[in-house]
């Protein structure tokens, strides 16, 4: 998210007005975009996001709440129109831009992450597995029979920018493959989450909208097998799919799912070629051509060079990133998490099955699934810890996956509608996984700082350093 830097000793690059050391720019706009380009900037929206929309509803003006976001907006011509309240724009259609972005992360991942090879996927996909399954058995189990199973997924979710953001706070000093650890898992975490709302929570499935969508899809495929890369273009068939799939009964999120996964993830051109280009390109052009744009075609071409030398999947991503972590997902929660917690309602939510499913999913099954499955890939050797990360900090890296607030939300309003108690259950629990995280991120960033065995405190391990060989390595 944050700009690129600029070598302020070069005279000749002239910075423009925002980034100048002077007045407003220093003083205002420059602290803004530091704070806006800090990982933990998301998150702090959406906590503000999410207390704005519980005063909203819980003040004098709360029926306005539920006006303004249950407020009918059209778009469409005639017939060819889809008419939706606000509420259900922002979670099937700007929500889309968020599954995009993720099915983007999912895509870089698995091409030139850590999930790219069995060996380094191995460890946080059945992490991920393990905090998946144990938190759905127990909300089963506590609402077996029920009406209420049928939010068996909810406490499945993990919220990446509230988790990135406890361990940047509460974890620092503990080593950076914890938190490459923490990516991994939550990616795979929204792989699970994104299967589950396609399967399970869809409604009947009209084939018709689908074979259009499939056919829009294809017809992406096939411009890019002959190197189609007009923006319009793809843009025009990604509304179709979407289109097609919000008809087809499946969730329309997933179409941005899938557009991410289809996105490319090469460039179009070398960067070593288009370097070339640029250097052939600045010989044989003046500092000061008359016309001052005598020479403009040069550079404009130059310019769509260098765009295509960043694959598509990186532009979309570096563009869509701070949309959908700054203005969508912020607005989702305040579309869906105002709900009414005076006269007694946190109380008589707490009574319920479903909310102790969820906290009890969240708080307790995240963790001991994370860390459980964990424990086994490495006893059975089918994977190792990342390097330099202790037990300790495994444990706190699975009280931090049960803050699952945005895609648990999500899942909470496909699988009860017309409930506000399970949004409840999600709050309450990711608030108490946050604090629980943050204790133990705390106590293991503390413990590691004292300990002997830390670089940092001069001192080193003496067994440590007659068990390792010149060539072993954690990974």
């Amino acid at each position: 998210m944050s700009e690129p830097t600029i070598d302020r000793a070069d005279a000749d690059v002239r910075l423009p007005w925002a980034r100048k050391d002077s007045g407003v720019p220093r003083r205002v706009l420059q602290p803004l975009q530091s704070f806006l380009s800090a990982e933990f900037a998301g998150a702090a929206l959406l906590l503000l996001a999410t207390i704005v929309a519980l005063i909203w509803a819980n003040s004098p003006w709360k029926d306005s709440y539920q006006a303004f976001w249950h407020t009918r907006f059209v778009v469409g011509i005639g017939s060819w129109s889809v008419d939706l309240d606000l509420v259900h724009w922002v979670n099937d259609g700007l929500m889309t831009l968020f599954f995009f972005v993720v099915g983007l992360e999912i895509k870089r991942e698995l091409t030139t992450g850590e999930l790219r090879t069995p060996r380094a996927a191995a460890l946080p996909v059945i992490a991920a597995l393990g905090g998946m399954v144990v938190p759905a058995a127990l909300f089963l189990a506590v609402n077996a029979g029920g009406e209420g199973a049928r939010g068996w997924a909810i406490p499945m979710a993990t919220d990446i920018a509230f988790a990135v953001a406890v361990v940047t706070v509460f974890g620092r000093g503990l080593p950076s493959s914890l938190r490459t650890f923490l990516l991994a898992l939550a990616i795979v975490d929204d792989i699970g989450a994104i299967l589950v709302i396609a399967v399970f929570y869809s409604a009947g499935i009209g084939i018709g909208p689908l074979v259009v969508a499939a056919g829009a899809f294809a017809l992406m495929a096939v411009a890019q097998r002959i190197h189609v890369r007009s923006l319009v273009i793809y843009a025009g068939l990604g509304l179709v799919v979407w289109l097609g799939v919000f008809s087809s009964g499946v969730h329309a999120t997933i179409a941005g799912v899938l557009l991410g996964l289809a996105t490319p993830s090469r460039p179009f051109q070398r960067p070593a070629a288009v370097s070339r280009e640029a250097e052939r390109v600045a010989a044989a052009t003046e500092d000061d051509p008359q016309p001052p744009d005598a020479e403009a075609q040069e550079w404009l071409r130059l310019a769509n060079l260098s765009r295509e030398a960043v694959s598509p999947l990186a532009r979309f991503e570096h563009a869509l990133h701070p949309w959908t972590s700054l203005v969508i997902v912020p607005l989702f929660a305040l579309a869906n998490a105002g709900v009414q917690i005076g006269g007694g309602a946190v109380r008589e939510a707490l009574s319920s099955p479903v909310v102790l499913g969820i906290i009890v999913g969240l708080v307790v099954g995240k963790c001991v699934g994370v860390t459980g499955a964990t424990w086994l890939a490495v006893r059975t050797r089918v994977a190792v810890l990342p390097e330099g990360v202790r037990w300790a900090e495994i444990v706190a890296v699975g009280a931090t996956a049960g803050i699952g607030f945005t895609v648990a939300l999500f899942i909470s309003h496909l699988a009860f509608p017309l409930d506000d108690t399970p949004t409840i259950g999600v709050l309450v629990a990711s608030v108490l996984a946050a604090g629980v995280s943050a204790a133990l991120l705390r106590r293991a960033a503390r413990h590691r700082a004292s300990s002997p065995a830390n670089p940092a405190s001069g001192h080193a391990d003496p067994r440590r350093a007659q068990r390792s060989g010149p060539g072993e390595r954690r990974v």
